[in-house]
């Protein structure tokens, strides 16, 4: 059986103060001494007095909690970015409430509705980006949000966003390898309607054109985005006998699955391809096979997308909405060491 919490009521008794009393000294307030103050909290602690803070966001209109929306938290790339942005947020009071979407809209329209209900004070979330419709829902709300990794192409007046430059990361990768001499460059990329996607594609396709290539449909197939779901692609292309030498990878962690169900086929890397993943999940996390890829820096994408919940949070005056592009830059590993003769 559940032993009952510890009360106001109860401190009071202890302490031989007011319930008021209590209260004011356990929020710290000034009116009450200093001396009075660290002695109720002191019994608080001794009794084990957790506040209640429901009922407190109740009292003040504010629950010092941001909820985090994102789309697969197995993902080491989230996995940094969660962790800075709950380093930031706890340094100014705040906690967070981390939910995962599966990057599915229907998960992430119920993951807005459960952290509205839980009166939270604002939202960081990256966004699925089938439709625009929990956009919309999210701006009717009236509540402080902002968008990380991703942005509404076209709605950006409507939304603060903290975004890679994933146009120039396209680009850059591309020509790295266009530079080890592939011309056959086979893209794994991730869904059209994900911003992200669309501007690395447009990146790719500028490097091939500017190289004096055609652009190749046939070298670019559509991956799911969720940890574990690269393998069945990757059949395909090798089935399809695609040839290709070098491989751009949506994030890192297609590119290792994508390594891992090559090798399956016989290819090694770096051996018989290069490749090059985004992400730059090695700038936090070490792993056996150094992977070349295209990063921005996530604590400062954290940090700038922390910083601007709170301006909003904190100011009376209307928000005036920005989009916040981080610059990409290529960090070249091992994996990238394959080249081709020159033609």
């Amino acid at each position: 059986m559940r032993n009952s919490r510890v009360t106001l009521k109860d401190i009071a008794a202890k302490t031989g103060y007011t319930i008021n009393t209590v209260s004011r000294a356990l929020k710290n307030k000034d009116d009450i001494s200093l001396q009075t103050r660290q002695k109720i909290q002191e019994v608080a602690k001794e009794m084990g007095y957790i506040g209640d803070s429901i009922a407190g966001a109740l009292r003040s209109g504010h629950s010092k909690t941001v909820a985090v929306i994102l789309g697969d938290i197995s993902n080491p790339h989230f996995a940094i970015i969660v962790r800075e942005i709950e380093t930031g947020l706890r340094r100014h009071h705040y906690s967070t409430f981390i939910i995962n979407t599966d990057e599915n809209p229907e998960n992430e329209a119920e993951a807005i509705r459960l952290a509205l209900s839980r009166m939270v004070d604002g939202i960081i979330i990256c966004p699925t980006q089938q439709s625009d419709e929990n956009l919309t829902f999210l701006i009717n709300q009236n509540i402080p949000f902002v968008l990380i990794g991703r942005h509404f192409i076209g709605r950006d007046d409507c939304a603060t966003s903290v975004v890679c430059d994933d146009f120039m990361g396209g680009r850059l990768a591309t020509e790295h390898l266009l530079g080890l001499g592939h011309r056959n460059i086979l893209f794994l990329n991730g869904p059209l309607f994900i911003s992200s996607a669309s501007e690395r594609l447009a990146g790719y396709k500028e490097a091939l054109i500017s190289a004096g290539l055609a652009f190749d449909e046939r070298m670019v197939r559509e991956v799911p985005i969720v940890a574990g779901d690269c393998k069945h692609v990757i059949d395909e292309v090798v089935q399809d006998k695609i040839q290709f030498t070098a491989i751009l990878a949506f994030s890192d962690l297609i590119a290792y699955e994508a390594m891992y169900a090559l090798q399956l086929h016989g290819f090694q890397n770096p051996r018989d391809y290069a490749i090059v993943g985004f992400d730059n999940i090695q700038s936090k996390f070490l792993f056996p096979f150094p992977l070349t890829s295209i990063g921005s820096s996530k604590t400062t994408m954290a940090r700038r997308a922390v910083n601007l919940l709170l301006e909003a949070l904190n100011s009376n005056k209307p928000i005036v909405h920005q989009e916040i592009v981080l610059k990409a830059r290529l960090i070249v590993r091992a994996s990238s060491s394959y080249r081709v003769d020159s033609i």
